[in-house]
């Protein structure tokens, strides 16, 4: 059985998957590790997924919170206030759309548990076998071209900082998180740059990945974005 750990969602317009989402993590939670918690942050959605995301929760058998922002203040901030929020030592973050699986979670988990890490994320990188329904061809060229850029800004011996599927222990890395500032979702790097300055250990771990549709990354206008906050990162650190 694996040790608890808070459970953190962020979710910004995803009332048409939300409530499945939170059941089966609900389900995975209870069966798993009932001692664990689940935070959901409603990043100031305009739909019904606050509405639908609470009547989830009250039905929940473990701890649950709903944390609202408003407006929407992006990605960064919904993630670092549901990681600040956790009451467990372990604090792990993955997306509504489920893109990396429950059952994955171990994988990040553990190292932690064990005194491994600080630091254990999810990597579409390292085994791209593990990869079941790929991205459009665009936005994975997109997407390595974005790693190759920041391995060069930063020197972040990784090979994929954007997967939504990210663990810390919690001691360790509350100062990072109360430091970042990025909001965007360039936040990723920003997080794991002040880890790597700070002497924090991390570790990428090959998961199971399924592009789901419905993203919230403009292709062209984040895409770039991301790049002028990675530099305007490396400038200020």
């Amino acid at each position: 059985m694996l040790p608890a750990f808070s459970a953190v969602i962020p979710a910004f317009n995803e009332e048409s998957r939300i409530a499945h989402t939170l059941r089966l993590t609900l389900d995975y939670l209870r069966n798993g590790t009932p001692e664990s918690e689940l935070i959901v942050v409603n990043d100031g959605s305009t739909d019904a997924t606050s509405t639908i995301a609470r009547e989830v929760l009250e039905t929940a058998t473990i701890e649950t919170r709903l944390l609202e922002n408003f407006p929407n203040r992006g990605k960064g901030v919904a993630v670092r206030r549901g990681l600040l929020a956790a009451q467990k030592p372990i604090g792990l973050f993955f997306d509504a759309d489920l893109s990396t699986p429950l059952e994955e979670i171990p994988k990040v988990i553990e190292p932690i548990a064990n005194g491994d890490v600080d630091i254990a994320f999810g990597s579409r990188a390292l085994d791209r076998t593990l990869i079941g329904i790929r991205q459009p061809w665009r936005r994975e060229q997109a997407g390595r071209v974005f790693n190759m850029l920041v391995r060069i800004a930063t020197g972040l011996p990784v090979w994929d900082t954007q997967c939504g599927f990210k663990a810390f222990r919690m001691d360790a890395c509350r100062p990072i998180l109360e430091a970042a500032r990025i909001d965007g979702f360039a936040f990723d790097v920003e997080l794991l740059y002040l880890a790597q300055r700070a002497g924090l250990r991390i570790r990428e771990v090959p998961v199971q990945w399924n592009h789901a549709e419905g993203s919230k990354v403009r292709f062209f206008q984040d895409s770039l974005r991301m790049l002028r906050e990675v530099i305007a990162l490396r400038r200020r650190l």
